[in-house]
């Protein structure tokens, strides 16, 4: 099972590729599992692509609000893809081989997207902020070469850091089993099974996680201490209405990413059990990607309305 190379000068064993476990546990289970996974990824693909198609060819949904919409969509697209055909080839095949840089690449993608994907967040609640506490200044503070600036920022600031530390992991030396028990290559297991004193790598871990998770989550809970105050000031029952629907889709979605990424990469590496950690990290690889087109779509009227349109189109 475990597959190395030894060389002969210095009598050091190499890690030449780890073994994926999967749902190996429940092998009865692994067709169910496929099909579940495989509706699930379709259900994602299709989901986001038509956001991304009507916040580009919808006229009402030009504003900067629809503008991160579709980026988180797009987003959400490369970060599923980065795990579920693993997985699904993984159930189809019943091997969970992976070679030592296909993990490292793939670790690489998970935890750059998942960071994008919290800087995006704060985008969005700043845009809001901005939105609904500074109305007349809106259109100006928000221009579209901002925009683009703040969605760029999002996805590129995250890159060398991750590109660091998921050099320095793999740099470690991996002695003992090359056995994960996980569907992909994720921090936590990883790092479990390298030898030595992690301690400087997980003290990176942590700050690294500081910064891209506890940061921008801070920085959305002033936006939306701020976004309520200035609801609950509003003299009209049905502006307090209005202005509350446009926030609580992504109120829901920062909630649900962000409470399950901190009890992944802010657990402490002895008290992190490897079923529970699995079975967060599903939450947030596959679970919370399928959600997301459905809160903004079935709690957005904007969405709705341009989705008819379309449909209307198509049919006739």
């Amino acid at each position: 099972m475990e597959n190395r190379l030894k060389t002969g000068i210095s009598n050091v064993t190499t890690l030449v590729e780890f073994v994926l476990l999967g749902f190996s546990d429940i092998p009865n289970l692994h067709w169910t599992l496929f099909g579940i996974f495989l509706v699930i990824y379709l259900t994602i693909l299709m989901c986001n692509s038509i956001i991304i198609l009507v916040t580009r060819i919808d006229s009402a949904l030009q504003t900067p609000m629809y503008f991160f919409l579709g980026n988180l969509s797009f987003l959400e697209i490369c970060y599923v893809t980065v795990t579920i055909p693993r997985m699904l080839m993984d159930l189809l095949t019943q091997k969970g081989n992976i070679s030592f840089f296909a993990c490292a690449a793939q670790m690489c993608f998970v935890l750059m997207f998942g960071g994008s994907e919290c800087l995006l967040l704060t985008v969005m609640a700043y845009d809001r902020y901005v939105a609904i506490c500074n109305p007349l200044h809106y259109p100006l503070i928000m221009n579209h070469k901002v925009c683009v600036q703040l969605v760029t920022v999002s996805w590129i600031s995250g890159v060398p850091v991750v590109i660091g530390q998921t050099c320095q992991i793999f740099s470690l030396p991996f002695c003992g089993s090359n056995t994960i028990n996980h569907f992909f290559c994720d921090l936590p297991p990883v790092l479990q099974l390298a030898c030595g004193d992690t301690f400087v790598n997980e003290i990176a871990v942590y700050v690294v996680a500081v910064i891209f998770v506890m940061a921008p989550f801070l920085l959305i809970v002033v936006s939306y201490g701020k976004i309520i105050s200035s609801i609950l000031k509003l003299s009209s029952a049905k502006g307090r209405a209005k202005a509350f629907s446009t926030c609580s889709s992504h109120l829901i979605v920062v909630v649900l990413f962000y409470g399950t990424a901190t009890i992944t990469y802010l657990q402490p590496k002895p008290n992190q059990s490897e079923g529970v950690g699995k079975l967060i990290s599903l939450f947030y690889t596959v679970l919370i990607p399928t959600l997301n087109p459905i809160i903004y779509t079935l709690r957005n009227k904007d969405i709705t309305v341009a989705l008819r349109k379309l449909l209307t189109k198509i049919l006739i």
